[in-house]
């Protein structure tokens, strides 16, 4: 069913009942030691377990993102959008200053390419270049932004990216905010304007088609969890129309959680970002490609900002 095109209403879903906190206490926890090493504080309050939904077969992952689109039937040229509905697990080599040789030669090998503007002093004027240089290549051009404002968003569809990241969200202000900036109207709020996109990805849009007819449903909006309100907020964070992805960022959310990420606390508060993103019908994932393998959620960890474990260097993760 699909909520609020007009108005990104925020989606309604009771799930304390499904969603219990048991009476059982983890009796083991190990420090945080955040992204640079220990002393990164003391361990949080100890949460109480929580079981994972159990997965049902007429809802799969990402059935609400599917029934977002305009057309759900639609042939998709966001490779990694289409994989994900494929219920592939996807991966990404990380781009962090102007290189273009670097990027097309990666751009070949993985599902997506991310742009790293939240921590580097790249420019929207360098992934401008990146990407004209080898356009429609294998991988997905995605960039993350350090923020969801329409001035961050605008400027990196408008460069022809097919997704936005948006780190340490909150709730669902948010995360709606990013959905809706990202989208021409009437299902989002993105200006008409200047920008390559529309002669990048023009010249394989089957005709009478557009870009402006087709992007809006190749456009993969991911929204990453990272703090403890981010937590409490998960359901309403991932139920927002348009928000497709929610993801972890792994490295921040042990640094504000305390938590070690073997320890029994990280993993439950894991499964609580895990259970509202299966609720609300969209795709959930890890920022450290490490989860996608030897941890009791990777099957469901589908996103990563990274290379598979294995597979070469996996590059900065933040």
């Amino acid at each position: 069913m699909k909520t609020g095109r007009a108005g990104f209403v925020v989606a309604s879903c009771a799930i304390a009942s499904v969603i219990v906190a048991s009476p059982l206490r983890l009796e083991s926890q190990t420090p945080g030691n955040g992204p640079n090493g220990p002393g990164q504080g003391k361990p949080g309050k100890v949460p109480g377990t929580v079981a994972m939904v159990p997965f049902d077969q007429g809802r799969p992952w990402g059935w609400a993102t599917r029934a977002f689109m305009e057309n759900p039937d639609r042939e998709l040229y966001n490779t990694t959008k289409r994989k994900l509905f494929e219920g592939k697990q996807v991966f990404s080599q990380t781009i962090t200053k102007l290189d273009v040789e670097g990027y097309c030669k990666g751009a070949a090998q993985y599902d997506f390419s991310r742009f790293e503007m939240q921590h580097t002093t790249m420019t929207f004027g360098d992934v401008e270049k990146m990407i004209a240089a080898c356009p429609r290549v294998a991988a997905t051009p995605i960039l993350r932004v350090p923020d969801a404002t329409e001035t961050m968003v605008q400027h990196a569809v408008d460069l022809g990216v097919l997704g936005i990241i948006i780190p340490t969200v909150d709730d669902a202000l948010e995360s709606r905010q990013a959905a809706m900036f990202a989208r021409f109207p009437p299902t989002g709020r993105r200006s008409t304007g200047g920008g390559q996109a529309g002669s990048i990805w023009g010249p394989i849009i089957p005709k009478p088609q557009t870009f402006r007819d087709t992007i809006n449903d190749n456009m993969l909006v991911t929204v990453m969890i990272e703090t403890l309100e981010g937590v409490k907020n998960a359901l309403e964070i991932a139920s927002q129309p348009g928000v497709d992805v929610v993801i972890i960022g792994n490295a921040d959310f042990e640094s504000f959680s305390g938590f070690g990420p073997t320890s029994a606390g990280y993993l439950d508060l894991q499964t609580r970002v895990r259970n509202a993103t299966y609720l609300a019908g969209k795709f959930w994932g890890n920022a450290n490609p490490g989860f996608s393998t030897g941890n009791p959620l990777a099957p469901d960890s589908r996103y990563h900002l990274g290379v598979p474990p294995g597979k070469g260097p996996a590059g900065p993760v933040y």
